[in-house]
């Protein structure tokens, strides 16, 4: 990339290991580290925020796409559970995303198929990240919260 190229992204040090990054939504997220590492444990980790990231897309893609299908859901929940490599850099080497859609008589097809145009098609993040490691999911429709 070259110099001229204008950043999508700017992260900025608050204080010791807190930092701070927006975006071009222009929102600002807080970054920091455990106090044993010298942080202040004042925000979420950036792996953390990855996986946060891969939820956000693919839960917004099902959303839409169920909504589009005229699924009539409740809500929907995202659980993200992973393996990490052992030495550094510690990366996920698996990632597994568990999707829980809340409603009554759920068409089960429709709510597969959001599912998997969302992780097959649309959602960059998951493509992204299943080039580095293995991601795989399922789901699961219940009536209603516990």
């Amino acid at each position: 990339m070259s110099k001229d190229r204008k950043p999508i992204v700017e992260i900025v040090q608050t204080n010791g290991m807190t930092m701070i990054g927006r975006g071009e939504s222009n929102h600002w997220v807080v970054m920091d580290g455990p106090e044993k590492f010298g942080g202040h444990d004042a925000g979420n980790r950036p792996m953390e925020l990855l996986l946060i990231s891969l939820g956000g897309c693919t839960g917004m893609d099902v959303i839409s796409l169920m909504d589009k299908m005229r699924v009539p859901y409740d809500r929907l929940k995202i659980e993200i559970s992973t393996e990490r490599a052992e030495e550094h850099p510690k990366y996920y080497t698996k990632i597994h995303i568990h999707y829980i859609i809340y409603g009554k008589d759920l068409p089960s097809d429709k709510v597969e198929k959001a599912i998997n145009l969302s992780q097959e098609k649309y959602c960059s993040v998951s493509y992204m990240l299943a080039k580095a490691a293995e991601l795989t999911h399922d789901h699961e429709i219940r009536e209603k919260e516990e």
